[in-house]
């Protein structure tokens, strides 16, 4: 198989996995609709991700897979971290001063940082889909090979986070109304609280 073919694969398979709607794309994509540090946002989630899958290609998730309760605690805290923000979000969609995108408070790049590390880092499927599927999947190769799968996989990352952030922000004056920001925010809350509970539930039920 020629290491276009590699690189390829390793695109498809990362680009289909980061297309399920998660914390990292939602984060991205508010953070589009109200142009606050746009290519930041992109950039530490594309990178984190391009690490994460780095990471699997070299083995680290069977290592990580053995540690006991690790993955109880990442949920706990990913649990409350996103449950957190969603009470953020429905509060700012019942406070229509606030939804303006020309109103609202600008973050300072430190806090987009940390919000962008903390949705990536406290998403336990992100360490199910770099470390364990993408890094598994990149196993049958060697060498040059298994590199180029990797970089495929890492540039569906950067590839899918420019484009939905940039593409968010060009869509930005048309969302610019009390209404819309009402909806989004309603709607980004009702996502995170339900990811909250998909990600805890096994450890209730």
């Amino acid at each position: 198989m020629s290491l276009e073919s590699v690189w390829l694969e390793g695109f498809a398979i990362s680009i289909t996995l980061i297309f399920a709607l998660g914390p990292q794309n939602v984060f991205v994509l508010r953070q589009g609709l109200m142009k606050n540090h746009v290519f930041i946002s992109c950039l530490v989630c594309a990178f984190s991700d391009a690490l994460l899958i780095a990471a699997g290609v070299l083995g680290v998730g069977a290592f990580i897979s053995e540690i006991e309760e690790i993955q109880i605690w990442i949920s706990i805290f990913a649990c409350l971290f996103l449950t957190t923000y969603g009470v953020m979000r429905l509060n700012s969609a019942l406070n229509p001063v606030g939804m303006e995108v020309n109103l609202e408070e600008t973050k300072s790049v430190k806090t987009t940082i940390m919000a962008g590390l903390a949705f990536t880092y406290l998403n336990p499927h992100v360490y199910v889909d770099t470390l364990l599927l993408i890094g598994g999947a990149s196993s049958r190769y060697v060498g040059d090979e298994q590199l180029f799968f990797g970089l495929g996989a890492a540039s569906a990352s950067f590839i899918f986070f420019f484009s939905l952030g940039y593409g968010a922000k060009l869509m930005s004056p048309i969302l610019n109304n009390a209404k819309s920001w009402r909806i989004i925010d309603l709607i980004i809350a009702a996502i995170m609280f339900s990811i909250a509970g998909f990600i805890i539930s096994p450890y209730l039920f």
